[in-house]
């Protein structure tokens, strides 16, 4: 085992609740003629290659055909502005996938790198609330639903997706993006959030 990432990852994309897209395994359509999504992560406590990453913060931009299966999907890359040029190396060389464990499930559905970006990435958590802010290009905050408090949030389990087998339904209560070239967002859309746990 070369790293190890442990942390918090929060998500929205521009599907109405609840994405097709994650509880399809990628089979059933997107709400849109595109799917975009923002899939952010803070890293809790990690080591690549003995370089500590703890504390920093990273997201993927998603650009995908309705049917994101299909694959010729268009990514890019945010990295936390307070990583060092190491650090962010090394980040991107596990979330591009070359670094195997759950980010190398995206490899075989990527036509086209968009780029990487070092931008401020603010992340919040306040325990069902979850938000990040990356520099002018991003602002989103989603929250959990809960439908009865007895009961707790609503999950979706035994879903494929890269971040947790189990994600916490939490839609968009607000989301500004332009994101690599496109601007997209509007209150209400879909959102998750997860604890995520990655190794390779």
């Amino acid at each position: 085992m070369t790293w190890r990432l442990d942390g918090t990852y929060l998500e929205s994309c521009s599907c109405d609740v609840i994405c097709p897209c994650t509880w399809s395994g990628m089979t059933a359509k997107a709400t849109f003629d595109r799917c975009w999504a923002l899939l952010a992560y803070h890293v809790d406590s990690g080591e690549i290659d003995e370089v500590d990453v703890s504390g920093l913060s990273f997201a993927l931009f998603l650009d995908t055909p309705p049917v994101m299966a299909e694959g010729n999907w268009r990514v890019g890359l945010f990295v936390d502005d307070a990583a060092s040029d190491t650090q962010a190396v090394k980040l991107g060389g596990v979330m591009s996938g070359q670094r195997g464990g759950p980010p190398a499930m995206l490899g075989p559905l990527v036509g086209e790198v968009l780029g990487v970006v070092k931008a401020p990435i603010t992340y919040r958590d306040d325990g069902r609330g979850h938000g990040v802010r990356i520099g002018d290009a991003a602002d989103v905050g989603v929250r959990e639903f809960v439908a009865d408090e007895g009961l707790g949030p609503v999950q979706l389990t035994n879903v494929v997706h890269l971040s947790n087998t189990t994600l916490t339904v939490a839609p968009a209560g607000d989301a500004h993006l332009s994101t690599f070239g496109i601007d997209w967002g509007h209150e209400g859309q879909s959102g998750f959030s997860a604890p995520f746990s990655w190794a390779g």
